[in-house]
């Protein structure tokens, strides 16, 4: 839908499943309806997962598409700070119902997304991919604030016709040899970026504090503090992600995820002590910070500025599948693995982040400054996937000859 319709029609198509799923919810009577509303936020999170990273990176001049890219994770980052805000002060309303304001409250944002979508254009790429390319070109050229946009638009061009010899773009991400590393960048980084265990904490922070001997309030409360903290911390990642580059802000995520995993591993012996307590909680709002400023953020740019025009869409719904499937994976066994494991789910996590260490530092290429339509090369130089885009190369003379014909 996003190839064939634009990346803003997706985004109000996501923006309407949202508001639907949020009203259901709401209204509840049966656990039914709740099953179908979350099913249908589910769907809503998902198209608008797959459509605004691609629109801001089309959008985007090359040079600041980390920064503009990062404010799509700085706004999830202040919805949950938000979030937890009315959960902390609708759990103290009188008579129980105060669960049916959290769930309709999820309606604003999405009215806020059909809404601006309205006044939205689409990306010039995507006019391009669907014909439209004097449009394109003016749009470009109003974004970009000058007159001479030639040479970004040659690429866009030279990006569609290579994308019309794909006549499957399905069947090739998954079959091509020339698509294996944007494939497998697209499936890790969603992986380690849930197994980082950042959702554990998100999603179950008043039971993680409960455990260590806070109270109720004292729980709730420490979950906005952490939510804080991820706000704050991904606005470093918006200053830094286009100057130190983003295989930098991954790896020195890696490092302080890694060691306050550690730490709170460490303080397993709490035993409901108060000055342990509040360590292990520091160290968890340290992690957190870690998290935002890498993962959290280049998470989401990462994959969407690597793939080629042709297999775009495909290759960011692979993304936010994986994605979808292992938050609800951590999220569905994270209770019982606490109950089995106590602490030692905290190593559990930690392995996972010297894994994606490894993973990031022998594998992953750097793409600041890079236009999006130049993105392959960042593969053809690298040490292991160069040997990747053979096919690549043969496609790029087949279409040479085409056009000299």
């Amino acid at each position: 839908m996003t190839k064939k319709f634009g990346r803003r029609k997706s985004m109000m198509f996501g923006g309407l499943i949202f508001l639907v799923g949020a009203i259901i919810n709401a209204a509840a009577v049966h656990i039914s309806m709740l099953i179908i509303g979350r099913v249908l936020l589910g769907i809503g999170v998902g198209f608008a997962n797959q459509s605004v990273p691609l629109y801001l990176s089309e959008m985007s001049p090359y040079n600041y598409r980390g920064t503009f890219n990062v404010c799509f994770q700085l706004m999830i980052t202040i919805g949950i700070l938000v979030a937890n805000l009315f959960n902390y002060f609708f759990a103290k309303i009188e008579g129980g119902w105060g669960w049916r304001l959290s769930l309709g409250l999820a309606g604003v944002p999405a009215i806020i997304i059909i809404i601006s979508s309205l006044f939205l254009s689409d990306t010039p790429n995507s006019l391009v991919n669907r014909g439209r390319e004097e449009e394109a070109k003016t749009l470009l050229k109003r974004i970009r604030g000058v007159e001479n946009v030639d040479a970004e638009f040659n690429d866009i061009l030279a990006a569609r016709n290579e994308a019309r010899l794909v006549q499957s773009p399905w069947q090739n991400i998954f079959k091509s040899r020339c698509y294996r590393p944007q494939l497998v960048m697209s499936i890790l980084i969603p992986f380690f970026q849930q197994f980082t265990g950042i959702n554990v904490i998100m999603f179950y922070a008043p039971v993680l504090f409960k455990t260590i001997g806070f109270g109720s309030d004292a729980s709730l409360m420490s979950a906005v503090i952490t939510g804080v903290i991820n706000v704050l911390a991904t606005c470093v990642s918006i200053g830094f992600a286009d100057r130190w580059g983003r295989r930098t802000l991954f790896l020195e995520g890696d490092c302080s995820c890694s060691s306050y995993w550690g730490e709170i591993w460490s303080d397993r012996r709490c035993n409901g002590a108060t000055k342990v307590a509040i360590v292990v909680v520091i160290c968890i709002c340290f992690y957190v910070a870690g998290f935002a400023w890498s993962w959290g953020p280049l998470g989401w740019l990462y994959p969407s500025e690597i793939f080629s025009l042709e297999i775009r869409s495909a290759g960011q719904s692979v993304n936010v599948a994986v994605n979808m499937f292992f938050t609800f994976l951590v999220a569905q066994v994270f209770l019982g693995m606490l109950c089995t494991m106590k602490f030692g789910l905290f190593i559990f996590f930690g392995f996972f982040v010297v894994l994606m260490t490894l993973f990031c530092y022998f594998f992953m290429p750097e793409t600041k400054n890079i236009p999006i339509e130049e993105m392959t090369k960042i593969w053809r130089d690298h040490w292991f996937w160069k040997r990747f885009m053979d096919d690549r190369v043969n496609r790029a003379n087949e279409m040479t000859r085409i056009e000299q014909v």
